[in-house]
């Protein structure tokens, strides 16, 4: 590849949900191994990047890889502080629109 490319052109699913009431998972999905690889090499979808992207600590962020099904998932914390889902206030019930800083973070 060469200049960059969003994660979202590259991704075939970037969905966000609960993950229980305090946290939000973001699932990143491939259909092929090279594009996959291709992210995972480029080191952009860490901790650090996430939290910057979010707004939140790095150490409360976890990004795991997993080979098999070419996905990676995101775990971080809601963004509206210890306030759990559906609490006066939470503007995403389902946390089903979290995902979007990630649809143009650019991929090299």
């Amino acid at each position: 590849m060469s200049g960059s490319t969003p994660l979202g052109q590259l991704a075939s699913v970037i969905r966000s949900k609960n993950a229980g009431p305090f946290q939000i998972t973001i699932d990143v999905m491939f259909a092929h191994a090279a594009t996959y690889r291709c992210v995972l090499d480029a080191h952009i979808l860490t901790p650090t990047v996430v939290a910057r992207l979010y707004g939140i600590d790095a150490a409360d962020v976890e990004v795991i890889p997993f080979d098999r099904v070419f996905s990676i998932k995101v775990t971080m914390p809601r963004r509206w502080g210890s306030r759990g889902s559906g609490s006066a206030g939470d503007r995403d019930v389902y946390g089903a629109q979290q995902h979007g800083p990630l649809l143009d973070l650019p991929v090299p």
